[in-house]
């Protein structure tokens, strides 16, 4: 009689949980504030932190670790203004920078201009993108100081590559630019 008795008890508390359980609802969770995080906006207002604030703006005049400000504008007199730049990378290390501005001409530049800079990469020859012109061709007149602007702005249908490449990058890639250029004039 007494094993009825616990056998009813353990019946009438299954009973109880199933009764209780709703199909709609979730059951208890153990910790939730991990199940369910609470999204914050970026530039929202929280009650908290400092300034109320959970992403604070950079303080003004400040600039990202390993970038370096741009002085010439995105304009034809701001390219006028760069044709006199020179490379700022150090002249004893040109084979080294030549050797990574190369790669980086392979990776970012050769699809449209081509390995040796005729203008005839894989995209022209495959005519997606008409009228890239060869680096010999004398009306371009292009120097160190023009190419990094090239690549840093963009020009005609080409984007800017500054968000692909650092500062060293681009002028390393300038830099195997002028070497095609020699290399077609000779």
């Amino acid at each position: 009689m007494n094993s009825f008795r616990k056998i009813g008890v353990v019946l009438a508390l299954v009973f109880f949980v199933v009764a209780c359980q709703d199909k709609r609802k979730p059951n208890y969770q153990y910790m939730p504030n991990m199940y369910e995080p609470v999204g914050y906006e970026t530039y929202g207002e929280v009650d908290f932190l400092p300034n109320a604030s959970e992403a604070m703006t950079p303080v003004p005049g400040t600039i990202n670790r390993g970038w370096m400000p741009y002085e010439y504008e995105n304009t034809p007199e701001g390219k006028e203004l760069a044709r006199v730049m020179m490379s700022p990378l150090d002249s004893l290390n040109s084979e080294d920078n030549l050797a990574v501005g190369k790669e980086l001409y392979t990776i970012y530049c050769a699809i449209c201009h081509g390995n040796a800079g005729k203008g005839q990469g894989t995209l022209v020859k495959r005519e997606k993108i008409l009228g890239v012109p060869s680096y010999a061709d004398a009306a371009r007149n292009i120097t160190v100081g023009t190419t990094y602007h090239t690549i840093q702005y963009g020009l005609n249908s080409m984007g800017s590559y500054a968000s692909q490449m650092n500062t060293k990058e681009m002028w390393q890639v300038s830099e195997y630019v002028m070497q095609l250029k020699q290399d077609l004039t000779k």
